[in-house]
Formats: structure tokens, C-alpha cells, sequence
């Protein structure tokens, strides 16, 4: 427990010092409005932890990114005890509503196995979804994602993964919340030479049930266009992983203003920040560095 406390009033000065460097991103701009930009928390995992293994106290550390400006948060630490960063959901989405943000989504991850595959009998996997779902709802989550899938060998395999998100998206729908896939860059490859699978992910799963958060980074690293993907999917772009190499805007590989300029097309409601690289030993300052890109690019919109 001591070192606990060492460790987070380590990360909350660090962060402080690090807010302090370029003022407040929060505040409002020349029109006036404060721009929504949630956090993957995944990208201050060195601080508290993520999939379970929970490193410190976060409240601190929810403090300083509201104070950056950040609007909400995207969580990365759920555990089959039903617990988010080792607190109860409703006392979670209290902490973060306590620092001044709204709790907007959470990754977790249920593969299939080899059986359920082959049968197309998911019901075991969706008792999992169930608690998963009863977790995040008592959360206050808008969005539920499924974070990563490796490439499938086969067509059918893929099928299947296809044919279980349309369930798993209509428990989700059913209690309120909006079931969504999020891609890396091996998505853009072909299974078995026939089919890219991104594309046959959009186009066999029920578009009132599953939506796609698409991270920008990944889709350029896989060698696509994220605006074409939004012109020849319009709509199924709910949410947005705004991520570059390292630091937001960092490395001039992903046009962010063309992407920005057809959110409306993707059909996006909310963007989420992830740093997962940096380019320093302080993690503060590459998050602050992010939100503060973000907030002074005029391509941003303050709402969607």
C-alpha cells in the first residue's frame, strides 16, 4: 500500500509539472466551445496499470487529465472479477465523473474457441459477454470495443468472428450500449489470398449492431486510406483512435485534416486519443503534447 501511494503522488506531480509547462488545453476557444477529446487509458499504463494488473491509485492521475483537457475517458483494464482497474463499475465511473470527465467506452477481448469456431455455438463465449456487458452498463459506458483479432487462417473462421459480433452487438444493443471492433494494421491483409479482412468484417456484420473504431495510425501502417474507408463505409465509423507514431501530429505520416474533414461521411460521434510510442522518458508530456495538438489544429471540431 506504501508503495502505492509513492507511485501515485509520483505520477500526479509528474503530470502536474507537465500541465504547467503549456497552460490549460481545457479551456475554451475563440468560439467558445471546449473541444470533446476522450483518453485511451492505456497510454498512461506505466502509471496505473491496464488488463487487470493494477499498478496504483488513478484518481490522481484522472485529475490531471482532466486537466489537460481531456473530456473522457477509454478504458483498458477490465477483469473477469467484473472490476475496472480493480474498483466495482459503479465506483469507477464515479471517480471519473469526481475529476470532471464522462466514462465513454472500454476494450475487452473474448476469442472464441477452436470448437466454438467449428460449431458455430457461441453461447459459452456470450455468458462471458453478459457479466462483461452487466459491468460496463452499471459503468455508464457508451461504447463497448473489441480491441484486436489476429488474422483468422480461413474464411470461415472469419465468418464466425463475423457471425459473433452480430450477437454480441445485439446483447450490447440491448442494454444500451453500441458493440464496436478495433483494428490494427494486419486487418488489410487478405485470408487465404481472397478476402481483405477489414473489409469482409464490415461487410458481413449488421451495421445496426456492430460499428468499427478505427484507429488512423494503424490503417496507414497497413497501407489503406482511412478516407476512402469512410467514403466506401459511410457511417460505420462511430468512434476514432486518433494515434500517429508517437505524439499526436508527431511524425507528418497521417493526414489528420483530411481525416477530420470527413468525419461526418465515417459517421463519427467521438475521438479517442492513444499515445502508445513516445519520444521522451515522460509520459505527461507526450499525452499533453497530444491533446494540445488537437485542441490548436482548427480542423478539430468541438463537438460531432
Amino acid at each position: 500500500m506504501k508503495t502505492k501511494t509513492i507511485i501515485s503522488i509520483l505520477a500526479a506531480a509528474l503530470l502536474a509539472v507537465s500541465c504547467g509547462q503549456s497552460g490549460n488545453a481545457g479551456e475554451a476557444g475563440a468560439n467558445g466551445q471546449k473541444k470533446e477529446i476522450a483518453v485511451q487509458l492505456y497510454s498512461v499504463r506505466s502509471l496505473i496499470g491496464a488488463f487487470g494488473n493494477n499498478s496504483s491509485d488513478y484518481k490522481p492521475l484522472l485529475d490531471t487529465l482532466a486537466k489537460m483537457g481531456y473530456t473522457a475517458v477509454e478504458a483498458a483494464s477490465y477483469s473477469d472479477d467484473g472490476k475496472l482497474y480493480g474498483q466495482d463499475p459503479a465506483q469507477f465511473k464515479a471517480d471519473v465523473e469526481a475529476a470532471g470527465m464522462k466514462v465513454l467506452s472500454s476494450h475487452c477481448n473474448k476469442y472464441l474457441t477452436e470448437q466454438e469456431i467449428r460449431t458455430g455455438d457461441f453461447s459459452e463465449a456470450l455468458k462471458w459477454w453478459d457479466t462483461c456487458i452487466a459491468a460496463h452498463k452499471a459503468a455508464g459506458m457508451k461504447y463497448l470495443v473489441m480491441p484486436y483479432l489476429g488474422v483468422p487462417s480461413t474464411v470461415k473462421e472469419l465468418q464466425a468472428y463475423c457471425d459473433y459480433f452480430n450477437q454480441v452487438g445485439k446483447k450490447c444493443q440491448e442494454n444500451g450500449i453500441k458493440f464496436g471492433y478495433h483494428n490494427h494494421a494486419h486487418e488489410f491483409q487478405k485470408v487465404e489470398n481472397k478476402e481483405v479482412m477489414y473489409d469482409y468484417m464490415l461487410q458481413h456484420t449488421d451495421p445496426e449492431l456492430v460499428f468499427f473504431e478505427m484507429d488512423v495510425y494503424w490503417t496507414v501502417m497497413g497501407h489503406a486510406s482511412p478516407v476512402d474507408y469512410f467514403k466506401k463505409y459511410p457511417g460505420r465509423f462511430k468512434v476514432l483512435h486518433i494515434k500517429d507514431e508517437r505524439e499526436i501530429g508527431q511524425s507528418g505520416m497521417v493526414g489528420f485534416d483530411a481525416i477530420f474533414k470527413n468525419a461526418g461521411t465515417a459517421g463519427v460521434e467521438n475521438i479517442v486519443v492513444e499515445v502508445e510510442r513516445y519520444s521522451y522518458d515522460d509520459v505527461a508530456r507526450s499525452i499533453k503534447e497530444s491533446i494540445d495538438y488537437l485542441e490548436a489544429a482548427p480542423f478539430v471540431p468541438a463537438v460531432y
